[in-house]
């Protein structure tokens, strides 16, 4: 069947189907599987748990039109964890009420790529996403794409997602294009691109951070200057037969002038024989609650983990953090390089405050693309269009750009 023939037979497309891409072409490696327009149910969801684990070189997964639901997406996210390769899931088209699609973003998924297009999604499942976007105290370090265009996500639902940009540096292309996004939802978004006062919790977070690092250097540093003479002291075998000899010597003297004892002074002897001896230098049983030197550089060491993963990559530890005004001022989110916002409802109002950020940001790091076309406002907007000269000269200058056009490639124009 030739594509103009495709195209007018509509049952081509309606028909349920299950597409497998093979690696090598060998049928014992599947590479991708999409199910599109296949109803994807409870029972399915089962036949797919066993089966897509032994898939070892699984690395996409994609549902389009599948009639999802929340219990099957739930078995799917617990699926997707034992598949070692599995790092890009695509869910299109499918409406779940109880908003579960967050549970894909968990702190410890592997995926990389994530495309949740045409969902209806409204501000509560981006409340959720922006929620496991970052936190003060978690991050996702994985996710490098993500997609949620064609949804019905506001103004709201755009401040959570910026809210989750704030301490997030691992995303690198985020898609909120064909949404309900207004001048508010803009300005949430422009604002984590520059530099952006930290919160009250923000701080107080950080200050908990820097005094559980200053207590971690403290204990390293008691530890690695523990004189030998604090270590618990053993004594010599020959110190220990001095000790029994002078011990036997004493008791034998007494021997001859003994007299027959009394039933109280028996129970009392066999009680003081049960006792331990006194350890040296303290009270019995001083050395067991003593720990040693090997224990006090385990515990150390174990404290040292938990915060080195803590603060690893946490922006609240910055050095270039800034003060001004009596507050806290981080440098914006320059890890994200591509920003789709077309097709939402974004005046020319807020077009400053994202020609402000970008400015702010260095030439190490920062946007590169960044896509405002079909808003409610004209293509001949002067913001917009200096917009448009920053970003193609940010290009040009980090992507060399005059290379590309003598290949026929120009610049990434928003």
């Amino acid at each position: 069947m030739d594509i103009p023939s495709q195209i007018k037979d509509t049952s081509y497309w309606s028909k349920p189907r299950l597409q497998v891409e093979l690696e090598n072409d060998d049928p014992l490696c599947a590479k991708s599987v999409k199910v599109s327009g296949w109803k994807v149910d409870e029972q399915i969801a089962r036949v797919l748990q066993k089966m897509l684990p032994s898939l070892s070189h699984l690395q996409s997964l994609q549902f389009w039109q599948a009639g999802l639901t929340d219990p099957v997406v739930t078995s799917l996210v617990n699926t997707a964890s034992l598949c070692s390769s599995l790092r890009v899931v695509s869910l299109e088209g499918n409406t779940l009420p109880e908003h579960c699609f967050h549970c894909l973003l968990s702190e410890d998924s592997v995926l990389t790529h994530l495309s949740l297009r045409n969902n209806r999604m409204g501000d509560t499942s981006a409340r959720l996403i922006g929620s496991l976007l970052s936190t003060t105290r978690t991050s996702n370090k994985n996710l490098l794409s993500l997609n949620l265009a064609f949804n019905s996500i506001g103004d709201a639902g755009a401040a959570h997602i910026a809210q989750g940009l704030r301490l997030n540096r691992a995303l690198l292309f985020l898609s909120l294009c064909n949404n309900q996004i207004g001048d508010s939802g803009a300005a949430h978004l422009a604002a984590v691109l520059g530099d952006f006062a930290l919160t009250h919790d923000e701080v107080v977070e950080r200050r908990k951070m820097l005094l559980e690092r200053s207590q971690s250097t403290s204990l390293r540093v008691n530890s690695d200057q523990t004189p030998t003479d604090q270590l618990p002291l053993v004594p010599s075998s020959t110190s220990l037969k001095e000790d029994n000899k002078g011990t036997s010597k004493k008791k034998e003297a007494p021997k001859k002038e003994e007299k027959p004892a009394t039933s109280k002074e028996k129970s009392n002897k066999k009680s003081s024989d049960v006792k331990a001896p006194p350890s040296k230098g303290g009270k019995p049983g001083d050395r067991e609650k003593q720990p040693s030197a090997q224990e006090v550089q385990s515990s150390t060491a174990l404290n040292e983990q938990q915060v080195e993963s803590m603060e690893m990559g946490n922006p609240l530890l910055d050095e270039s953090l800034q003060h001004r005004d009596g507050q806290l001022f981080l440098p914006g989110n320059t890890t994200l390089a591509s920003l789709n916002l077309t097709g939402n409802r974004i005046t020319e109002r807020s077009l400053p405050l994202f020609l402000t950020s970008v400015g702010m940001q260095g030439e190490d790091g920062g946007l590169l693309r960044l896509c405002l076309q079909r808003n409610s406002f004209p293509p001949e907007c002067e913001t917009y269009v200096k917009i448009k000269e920053v970003m193609t000269l940010r290009y040009q200058r980090r992507n060399g750009c005059e290379e590309r056009e003598e290949e026929g490639q120009g610049p990434l124009v928003v």
